[in-house]
């Protein structure tokens, strides 16, 4: 079983080095685990996707495989969900399960329409406007976990605020 988190976010191929790293720090803010599927345009030590990360890395539980067919191998018996543009279904039309695996493609591609094709029923999408190609990489991912969060009534995040104290003089 890879990823020891009930929520994994799983990007394959992933370009922008940035959209990964303010993934990652989605994920450890919220508890996911990040699945990284190569090959990827840029490496992990790359100054941009640490700056976008922050000071997170140390929280993230984080996996690599070389290829797609090596991910879908390594987790057949996972609950797998692909996000896509061209599904029917909305990602607020499914309910996923406790251990869920949400899936997005490169930046300027997506997934490999032959995924999309053998999985109709898993595939989900993000309404926009009519004309527009997609949203941001990492405002999807982030879209997809507080979903997944929020049907699971955010268990084991706080829900609470912090207490702030202004010092007004």
């Amino acid at each position: 079983m890879n990823g020891k988190n009930n929520i994994n976010i799983v990007l394959v191929e992933p370009e922008i080095p940035q959209n990964t790293g303010n993934i990652a720090r989605t994920c450890a803010a919220v508890g996911a685990s990040l699945h990284l599927v190569k090959p990827m345009g840029f490496t992990v030590d790359d100054k941009k996707l640490k700056r976008a990360g922050l000071d997170y890395w140390h929280y993230l539980d984080i996996t690599y495989y070389e290829s797609l067919d090596d991910f879908l191998k390594q987790n057949e018996n996972e609950e797998l969900f692909f996000f896509t543009t061209k599904a029917p279904r909305k990602y607020t039309d499914v309910t996923y399960p406790k251990r869920v695996f949400l899936v997005f493609g490169k930046e300027t591609k997506g997934l490999p329409e032959p995924l999309l094709c053998a999985n109709p029923e898993k595939c989900v999408r993000i309404p926009m406007k009519d004309g527009l190609r997609s949203l941001n990489l990492s405002n999807s991912a982030a879209i997809a976990v507080y979903e997944a969060l929020r049907q699971s009534d955010f268990e084991n995040l706080r829900g609470d605020g912090v207490p702030v104290t202004f010092n007004w003089e």
